[in-house]
């Protein structure tokens, strides 16, 4: 266990210095690579005309459309998630050559593409882009009017050459993005409905039922395997909490396990139990538009910065969370407008707002940064939502929280908001920095009365009687149990790079539990 903790946050480390969207495009992008050299071998249903012909079609339209809605709503044009979506489209719809086939993915393309800007909360997608294109597409299809469109859903992907390079590609994506439990969950129930489903089935029509055959057909001859890695895990589609995504994960994976049939028309399974789970993740969301208004910034650290804000609108958020914030710039790199940050300030101190960040690479700054630099006092930005899990536990067990550098920010908070409702808790923080003077927020944590046990270079100016340097800038496992000796009986908060979380393996799995909130980076 000790291991596979430490090398899964080395791969997250790895996979964080790519971006999201670059990261799915380039798996998605050698997915279909793979299955056009499969299509040659006729291992997979559409021809290689086939398919490069409707991924130039959809990727025209879409991007043709995001383009010009960019445009005219004066926000940045992302190539990428133009790619993305055409590329999703492009596994799940039927590929075709012929007039009728092409008009059909066309009006896919271009209806997932409207979907992004007309069917959206507070900058967000509410549906799956590519789920709602196919959707549409396919239930016109069904009707007798819209018979001449040549194409629907038919998620030829959910094929056994397709489901081991599904199945690694998707793997990097949900390591990224850290949804690998919730896509689990998702795939579980899917195949275990759709068993369930054919075993009653079997039944019905008097078929003999083999429990192996129907697992090898729900795993490898259906979209399940697709469906969960590239779009169930769509962060802009997904709730706050964990287990609010596990719930949508479950409701998905019942309707596309078991699709019910609406009239004699379609059903809801695949794409349409999408949309459903879609609709479930935003009653979770946080509601009403929130607007936060720049007040002032200042340098807590040589290479730190605090932004204040004030929050106009319901915002609500628990110590310990994270917000997104859009900052809308021109011409955005790869990285593209938004940005998660860990809330500083405490719920008791709305509607005063505070995030902090690291200025990172001067030479090199993305467009984001940039631009969020060049923010005044007086600028309006929006948050597009609040999320976490690094909570603390209920009750008075003890904690020991374990900081380095910038990742104390979610530790202020939290003890803040101890302090404001007059809380006493058997709390102890290791706070890891380069030196004395990259000590973020030393006085309001000083203020807090926590024992705090700090490693740093230098030794620190004026320590208070509960602070005690430790020397050294490195912690690793060794060092936080001589430390703490008492780590076995403490629940274990650590934010910070992955690669200090993979060094302190060894001594974390003797604490009581872990919950790690690591910076992979954007």
């Amino acid at each position: 266990m000790t291991s596979f903790t430490s090398m899964r946050q080395r791969v997250l480390a790895v996979l964080g210095a790519v971006s999201m969207y670059r990261l799915a495009l380039s798996s998605l992008a050698i997915l279909a690579g793979i299955a056009l050299i499969l299509s040659l071998f006729g291992l997979v249903g559409p021809s290689p005309l086939e398919l490069v012909v409707s991924f130039v079609v959809l990727a025209v339209v879409i991007s043709a459309v995001d383009a010009a809605a960019q445009r005219l709503l004066h926000l940045p044009w992302r190539v990428e998630s133009s790619l993305v979506t055409a590329l999703i489209l492009l596994f799940v719809m039927r590929p075709g050559v012929d007039g009728p086939a092409l008009i059909g993915l066309a009006l896919a393309g271009a209806i997932a593409s409207i979907s992004k800007y007309l069917i959206a909360w507070r900058g967000r997608h509410i549906f799956n882009p590519a789920a709602f294109g196919a959707a549409v597409v396919s239930i016109a299809g069904a009707f007798g009017a819209f018979e001449w469109l040549g194409t629907s859903a038919s998620w030829w992907v959910g094929t056994a050459a397709m489901a081991i390079p599904v199945a690694v590609l998707g793997l990097a994506v949900l390591w990224r993005t850290e949804k690998v439990r919730v896509v689990l969950v998702f795939l579980l129930i899917a195949v275990g409905t759709s068993v369930v489903r054919q075993a009653v089935q079997s039944q019905q029509f008097d078929i003999e039922f083999a429990l192996p055959t129907a697992l090898s057909f729900a795993v490898l001859q259906s979209p399940f395997l697709f469906l969960g890695v590239f779009m169930v895990s769509e962060p802009l589609t997904s709730p706050p909490r964990r287990w609010q995504q596990f719930w949508v994960a479950g409701v998905v994976g019942v309707l596309a396990g078991w699709p019910i049939m609406i009239g004699d028309l379609f059903t809801l399974g695949q794409e349409r139990a999408l949309l459903i789970g879609n609709l479930l993740a935003l009653t979770f969301a946080l509601r009403g538009s929130v607007r936060l208004t720049l007040e002032k910034r200042e340098f807590i650290t040589p290479t730190a910065q605090e932004l204040t804000f004030r929050a106009r609108g319901k915002l609500r958020f628990r110590p310990g969370q994270y917000l997104e914030l859009d900052v809308p710039h021109h011409r955005p790199d790869a990285r593209g407008t938004r940005r998660e940050f860990s809330i500083v300030s405490a719920p008791a101190d709305l509607p005063t707002l505070r995030i902090a960040y690291k200025n990172g690479d001067q030479k090199h700054p993305s467009s984001y940064k940039r631009a969020l630099a060049a923010a005044e006092p007086g600028t309006v930005l929006a948050v597009t939502g609040t999320w976490g899990d690094f909570l603390l536990p209920k009750g008075e067990a003890p904690v020991l929280m374990v900081a380095a550098g910038i990742g104390v920010t979610p530790f202020v908070s939290q003890l803040r908001q101890l302090q404001a409702d007059g809380v006493k808790r058997d709390v102890v923080l290791v706070y890891v920095a380069s030196e004395a003077s990259e000590l973020a927020f030393r006085t309001e944590l000083e203020a807090t009365g926590v024992p705090t046990i700090v490693f740093c270079r230098d030794r620190p100016e004026n320590l208070p009687a509960h602070w005690t340097w430790a020397q050294g800038v490195r912690l690793d496992a060794a060092g936080l149990e001589r430390v703490v000796p008492d780590i076995a009986a403490r629940h274990t908060f650590i934010s910070g790079p992955p690669r200090l979380i993979a060094d302190l393996a060894p001594a974390l799995q003797k604490a009581h539990s872990v919950t790690t909130d690591a910076f992979a980076g954007y």
